[in-house]
């Protein structure tokens, strides 16, 4: 790895990590409202990073640094439907594991929550599900679609600036795609750990989940770098990471049984599909 690709792995490694222990130290709960908000800002600490080593450090225009550029192409289109894709195709995986079936009830999903949120929550989360019930499932899929490239894309941006941006174009310069892939999910992965072992995403296998996460951000990887390398923008790659997050809960939404590390994107079952779509990306020779 360059020495600029370093410094940024472990300013952004010092940034996260120190943000989450000050967080923690000063009684900070990552279940409640302000650990949303931490969460969100923990997302961008790879940007804070990039910012102070072009601005401070190397003293380089990001833009060019980092891939950001708005020339559209059809890669953003791409970008944004694929992960939808992908969510939707990991429901018949899922289906595969003993004792998961697809129901059309949203009362499992919430039964997946019932021990790591508090009664009241629990109340909360059933009155917006019962409200959300009833409205047609196009309707959810161009919501979260809406959602995906606007706000949940601007966050992201936080993170695809540092991983995409910055990294990639550090990392391309010495490895081949799948090898900067691979070490791109391993740190991307890696630098969950603080959330994961919270409770975050796999709240009832919080240490398991650590390794779970990091396999899929391997596995995520060389789906990212394939649109950053034929977008040419790290845009197009905030937009595939905001669908992402957006479009997540439509692979476990449906499904009685499993559980985080079986079912849902995060589990064994988006995990067969990614596999698939990176074979696809390997026989094409990137």
């Amino acid at each position: 790895m360059t020495s600029r690709s370093l410094n940024f792995v472990i300013l952004t490694f010092i940034l996260s990590w120190t943000l989450t222990l000050g967080f923690k130290i000063f009684g900070g709960k990552f279940s409640s409202s302000l650990g949303l908000i931490f969460a969100i800002i923990y997302m961008l600490c790879p940007l804070f990073a990039v910012f102070i080593l072009e601005k401070f450090v190397y003293c380089q225009k990001i833009k060019y640094s980092c891939g950001i550029n708005f020339s559209f192409n059809i890669w953003f289109i791409i970008a944004w439907v694929l992960p939808l894709i992908i969510s939707f195709a990991s429901l018949p995986v899922a289906k595969l594991f003993p004792g998961v079936e697809i129901v059309s009830s949203f009362d499992w999903f919430l039964e997946r929550f019932r021990n790591n949120f508090s009664q009241q929550h629990m109340q909360q989360l059933k009155q917006q599900m019962q409200k959300i019930e009833f409205v047609p499932i196009m309707f959810l899929v161009l919501q979260a679609l809406f959602t995906g490239i606007t706000i949940n894309a601007v966050f992201a941006f936080g993170e695809e600036i540092g991983w995409r941006g910055f990294l990639y174009s550090e990392l391309k310069q010495k490895f081949d795609f799948f090898k900067t892939s691979l070490i791109t999910g391993f740190i991307w992965g890696l630098w969950h750990a603080p959330l994961i072992l919270q409770g975050r995403n796999y709240p009832n296998f919080p240490k398991i989940g650590v390794i779970w996460m990091i396999i899929f951000c391997i596995l995520y990887s060389p789906i990212f770098n394939f649109i950053r390398k034929k977008s040419n923008s790290v845009i197009a790659t905030s937009i595939l990471h905001g669908t992402l997050n957006a479009t997540y809960g439509f692979s476990i939404f449906f499904l009685k049984g499993g559980n985080e590390l079986t079912v849902g994107m995060l589990g064994l079952s988006g995990f067969v599909i990614l596999l698939i779509v990176d074979t696809i990306i390997f026989l094409s020779n990137p």
